[in-house]
């Protein structure tokens, strides 16, 4: 069952997202920003902690979860260290996702020889 949950919610904000693609304007970027900062949002009304709780990685894989990541980080350091916590909470609830990027897309870069469209 959980499994089916995390389906159902990933699949929900993937429909989101494909559908801010075809009919608006907006570009890929901007709805990327827009999902994490949404994750940011809804994580700091307390919305997206309950999401998590209900549908696991299905709610935490894609972008939304990233902001609730940021929050959720900022929040705990606020808490250990005080306000300096603002700034360092968000940097290390997600340098190791941020630093699997970079090592994976330079693995990637390596191994397959991209080249640039033309």
């Amino acid at each position: 069952m959980d499994y089916l949950k995390a389906f159902v919610i990933g699949g929900l904000i993937c429909v989101a997202g494909q559908i801010l693609i075809d009919k608006t304007k907006l570009t890929p970027g901007r709805i990327l920003v827009a999902f994490v900062v949404a994750g940011c949002v809804f994580s700091g009304l307390g919305w997206y902690g309950k999401l998590v709780d209900f549908a696991g990685a299905g709610a935490t894989v894609p972008l939304p979860g990233f902001g609730h990541n940021l929050v959720k980080g900022v929040i705990r350091e606020i808490d250990e260290a005080g306000p300096i916590g603002i700034l360092t909470g968000g940097l290390k609830a997600a340098a190791a996702g941020v630093t699997a990027a970079v090592l994976f897309g330079l693995l990637t870069a390596v191994f397959f020889n991209p080249k640039e469209k033309g």
